[in-house]
């Protein structure tokens, strides 16, 4: 019985964001600077004569997510300019127990709690961590985004072909016409960097390069993993914590899950959660070919977490996941370190590629160099996000965002994969709490 009651709670809550929050949102902007009340402020009072205000509102949200067992732990981290003015952590990332799963039924279930520098995995807030490595070289003058990829990997395809003429561009825009390779759930392979450059050059292209846009789920790390590495002899891990995360203070960030770090060789990183989608008329679809159970039975695998997968295999805590947004933001610098020009900056962030979903039903495609933009309904970055506002998603788990219009950069990230139009309500509202209370 108390397994039926905490779903029906679930699913209360997702259905009242589903139908009222998303549309009191839409409002609450303005609402939040006239100070007129508006549809949500019931999800966020104990008392409804007592109307929480900044800080303090978007903490309440935070954590009515986890009271209400949306996920079982959760960071929020918010920087404005260079000061991190939201550094928030909430629930738990594991049980004691070595072999004691994560309960379902239990919307505060005991265990380790959420500390502000507990790794999480990122799934594709991992992209660009990788393109910011592409984006140093370019900025170095080692190669151009114009440039065909095998002008720095002969072996990507054959010469005079019609693979030959990717270029790096069309990678970090996903307009490769390499979606898929044949490594792509070859877990045993993803440590093998060998065997994943082997992968991408027996893929096939599945349309022209440049006219058309595939989300390329694994092979964006596969290709620009195996791209630095060519350009610069160093594993895309070491390349990004040399070049990226050293630099940026991100010190508890990586590119799969690194070696042993103290004398019991332990790695700690948040236990996934796959939840089932709450009731609708219509199936919900997999995500990147997994149920929500799979992606957390597979994801949750210490080898799997291993693997130089640059779209996928990132850990890390949300706080430098913001700081890196925020260096962006910034033009490059952060703190007096400058990793990037202002120019190159203003390149990849702009807006490169924009195409409406397919049969006008879904989200259109907009993307930066490396970076997705907002703008478009559904956007979990707002309802919707401005359309200067650039960033990224990861598998039913997190958000981020970096947005010129109020200089806010936002990491959000938690350990329960929800399906896509949950996880998007869960972060446009949170998403929304932040803008409105900040600005």
């Amino acid at each position: 019985m108390a397994s039926n009651r905490s779903d029906v709670g679930r699913r209360a809550v997702l259905s009242a964001i589903g139908a009222a929050g998303t549309a009191a949102l839409a409002g609450h902007s303005a609402a939040a600077k006239t100070g007129r009340d508006d549809g949500i402020h019931w999800m966020l009072d104990d008392d409804p004569e007592t109307i929480a205000r900044g800080h303090e509102r978007i903490e309440r949200q935070f954590q009515y997510q986890l009271d209400q067992g949306l996920h079982h732990g959760a960071q929020l981290a918010v920087y404005r300019g260079e000061e991190l003015v939201v550094d928030l952590a909430g629930g738990i990332t594991g049980t004691e127990g070595e072999d004691e799963e994560m309960p379902m039924d239990d919307a505060e279930p005991d265990g380790i709690e959420t500390a502000p520098d507990s790794r999480f995995v990122l799934f594709s807030n991992t992209k660009p961590l990788a393109a910011a490595c592409v984006h140093v070289l370019a900025d170095e003058g080692e190669l151009d985004f114009d440039d065909p990829v095998v002008d720095h990997w002969p072996e990507f395809a054959d010469e005079d072909s019609e693979k030959a003429e990717v270029t790096v561009r069309h990678v970090l825009t996903h307009q490769s016409g390499l979606p898929e390779t044949p490594v792509d759930q070859a877990y045993e392979d993803w440590t093998d960097p060998d065997a994943l450059a082997e992968g991408v050059e027996e893929a096939e292209l599945q349309f022209t390069p440049g006219e058309d846009t595939a989300y390329q789920f694994y092979s964006f790390g596969w290709i620009v993993g195996e791209l630095v590495r060519q350009v610069t002899s160093e594993r895309i891990d070491d390349f990004a914590r040399e070049n990226v995360f050293e630099p940026l203070g991100m010190d508890r960030t990586h590119i799969g899950r690194p070696e042993s770090e103290d004398e019991n060789g332990d790695i700690d990183v948040a236990t996934l959660v796959g939840f089932e989608p709450y009731d609708r008329v219509g199936e919900a679809g997999l995500m990147a070919g997994y149920t929500t159970e799979e992606a957390a039975e597979t994801y949750n695998r210490e080898e799997v977490q291993e693997g130089l997968n640059p779209a996928w295999t990132g850990i890390g805590p949300t706080r430098e996941l913001a700081r890196f947004y925020a260096c962006y933001l910034n033009g490059g610098e952060i703190d007096g370190t400058r990793m990037l020009s202002e120019e190159l900056v203003e390149e990849v962030t702009d807006l490169h590629v924009e195409e409406p979903p397919e049969g006008g039903v879904g989200t259109a495609s907009r993307y930066g160099l490396g970076f997705q933009r907002g703008g478009a309904l559904p956007d979990r970055r707002g309802v919707p996000a401005p359309e200067g506002t650039f960033g990224h998603g990861g598998l039913g788990s997190s958000m981020t965002w970096a947005e010129p219009e109020t200089n806010l950069a936002v990491a959000y990230v938690t350990n329960g994969i929800r399906d896509g139009y949950e996880h998007d309500v869960r972060s446009a509202i949170l998403s929304e709490s932040v803008r409105s209370e900040l600005v």
